[in-house]
């Protein structure tokens, strides 16, 4: 049974690979310090964080998140080592709460790797915090232990390094946040909080391949929870009752679970005020349903690779068994064991994969034009909305344990970030294996679908598109907008276009700003375009002086607040000889590719997902039927 501890208790551990799970309702920064016997930190690089994540026997996030599993070996600790601090800081400059007492108490449990619990910690008692030492990990006459600590610095993350003993602890702590916010960029934000209880609870069973308890929810520690399979059945319903109204129910024909099984999935069976919103939270429950499947799954195979290196160990350290039948019989049954540990929880996760999958098949089909694939059927009856959804779709994502179980990538709107589409060689293997040319114009074809999509889901005259192309390079992929008259104005070309442009839209930014906070919205030019704005910049920086490029970092910054969106077509490389200059921008964007790449994590596990940009069917006249549509009437 797991030992719920209160501050200051300690606990044995009585094993030497264990899982530190940390949950917070928000994206908090978790990392770990290794001390001597004294509790002395070295230095720096005795620290575990975002920008340096592992050590020996130790690993973190590498990113802020939600939820956190940190990875500590006692066994393959540097010898020096008897103190192992786990830290939790608030990141800066993100937008997010700056102080504990306004987020969920933080919740630590340790568990071994097969799930099995140990102990688990609820930090309570915090306010004006922004740093916390959560737990301490220690050894103490040749055994370890664990001792709830909880201690919070109203000074932050450098007052918690110092206290560590940390010799510049400012200089430690802003190389902290500035890896998380680097990692800002490649990142999926998580969904805003469930509209009803009741969803969390029907995501609560199982997922958990190697049979340890569901990661904890938003707002309190995870209770133990069934290892069967998913439970799709709406929390709120009888499993007798008719779908929610408008819902699709699945395949035809499919008769009702026998006894003790799911349910057959049903589109829209999650909680929200319309068959959109449900859609959108069923969705995002798949995501995050296939994350945790996914880990339990990769911790449940760890344990199975720990416990037969643990065996052979012993086998090999006995004389009389390292040679001969004997050894060659244990040796044998420790693979054994490991594949038969593998076996189960590969089962336990194609089960899981399995109603997923069903899931999936009937949820895409039932999607609306917002967040359905540009094969979707639905596109065939567009009809202009007469007002914004609550999301669009951006691309699919989907982990090595599953390529064929595609999960929507759905993004609120309005965007809280501009988006860049990168084309430069981002180090998949079908970047580097394509031409340069063919890369960058495949960007601009991608960048073309999202900013179509963008202008579809809007009512008319809702969205107004300008695009910058200093060079003229992208006349082709820019066709579909520019022929069809959706554009503003016609691209934008040369050092007078970027200028004029750029210019255009800075004014407007710093005129709705100042009549926002002034509460003089009413003040406003009469002539003043109050649609939301997206402007897309092909082949950045070309074309761009100091000025121009001050301006876009300034629209990047503050347009998102006012409804001016941007949209970067670029390779970074290109971008070099600004140096940290831009830095900030490529960290305010939602980077993108136009090729699969497996750069975006999610904000539970943390795993790397492979994004899969938007593709239109061979030979589709789908572009050219909706755009037509979108621009009757006058450009948006």
């Amino acid at each position: 049974m797991t030992a719920e501890l209160v501050r200051g208790q300690n606990h044995p551990l009585p094993h030497t690979r264990l899982e530190i799970r940390v949950s917070a309702g928000e994206p908090v920064i978790a990392g770990a310090t290794l001390g001597d016997e004294n509790g002395t930190v070295a230095g720096a690089e005795w620290v575990a964080h975002p920008g340096s994540p592992a050590l020996p026997g130790l690993e973190v996030s590498r990113q802020a998140a939600a939820d956190h599993r940190l990875a500590v070996d006692l066994g393959a600790l540097p010898e020096a080592c008897h103190r192992v601090t786990v830290l939790l800081a608030l990141p800066a400059g993100t937008g997010g709460p700056a102080r504990f007492g306004a987020v969920a108490a933080p919740f630590a449990a340790v568990t071994a790797l097969d799930g099995t619990g140990v102990a688990s910690y609820t930090i309570t008692g915090l306010d004006t915090e922004s740093a916390v030492v959560a737990l301490e990990l220690y050894r103490r006459q040749g055994a370890w232990k664990m001792r709830a600590v909880g201690q919070g610095y109203a000074g932050g993350l450098t007052a918690m390094l110092a206290d560590q003993g940390i010799d510049r602890a400012a200089e430690l702590a802003d190389t902290i946040q500035e890896a998380v916010r680097a990692g800002l960029t490649r990142s999926v934000a998580a969904p805003p909080p469930r509209t009803a209880e009741g969803d969390r609870a029907r995501r609560g069973a199982s997922l958990t391949a190697s049979g340890g308890p569901a990661p904890a929810a938003d707002t309190a520690p995870a209770a133990p929870v069934s290892t069967g399979p998913i439970s799709y059945a709406h929390p709120r319903r009888d499993a007798t009752a008719p779908p929610p109204p408008g819902a699709a129910t699945g395949r035809p024909g499919v008769p009702p679970a026998p006894p003790g099984q799911p349910a057959a999935p049903v589109a829209g069976d999650a909680t929200g005020w319309s068959m959109d919103e449900r859609l959108y939270n069923q969705v995002w429950g798949m995501f995050e349903d296939l994350a945790r499947t996914t880990a339990a799954y990769r911790s449940a195979v760890d344990f199975a690779e720990s416990r037969m290196d643990q065996e052979l160990d012993r086998v090999l350290s006995d004389p009389r068994s390292r040679i001969g039948s004997a050894g060659d019989a244990a040796r044998e049954a420790a693979r054994a064991k490991s594949d038969e540990l593998t076996a189960r929880a590969r089962a336990a996760l194609d089960r899981d994969l399995a109603q997923l999958t069903a899931e999936a098949e009937v949820v895409e089909p039932a999607l609306p034009v917002a967040y359905a694939n540009w094969d979707n059927p639905v596109w065939h009856g567009y009809r202009v909305p007469a007002e914004a959804p609550m999301a669009v779709r951006l691309g699919d994502l989907h982990l090595p344990e599953s390529p064929d179980l595609r999960i929507p990538m759905l993004v609120r709107l309005p965007l809280e970030r501009g988006l860049w589409v990168d084309s430069g060689r981002s180090g998949s293997e079908a970047a580097v294996l394509m031409d340069d040319a063919e890369l960058r114009r495949l960007a601009v074809d991608t960048a073309v679908l999202h900013a179509a999509r963008l202008l579809a889901v809007h009512p008319r005259g809702a969205y107004t598109v300008h695009v910058i192309d200093p060079a003229g390079s992208a006349a082709g992929s820019l066709a579909p907008l520019a022929g069809s008259g959706v554009l503003a104005a016609p691209p934008a070309v040369g050092a007078g276009g970027v200028a004029s442009v750029l210019g255009r839209l800075t004014q407007r930014v710093e005129l709705v700003r100042m009549a926002v906070s002034g509460g003089a919205t009413d003040a406003l030019p009469p002539d003043l375009d109050t649609a939301d704005q997206l402007l897309i910049v092909n082949d950045f920086p070309h074309g761009f002086d100091d000025r121009a490029v001050t301006q876009l970092r300034y629209l990047a910054d503050e347009g998102p607040a006012v409804g001016v969106h941007l949209l970067l077509v670029a390779d970074r490389e290109d971008a070099r000889a600004y140096g940290p200059v831009l830095d900030p921008l490529w960290r305010s964007l939602l980077r993108l590719t136009p090729v699969p790449d497996d750069h975006l994590a999610d904000p539970w596990v943390g795993h790397a997902w492979t994004y899969e940009p938007p593709r239109l069917p061979a030979g589709s006249g789908i572009l050219r039927q909706v755009l037509s549509q979108v621009a009757a009437g006058g450009p948006h």
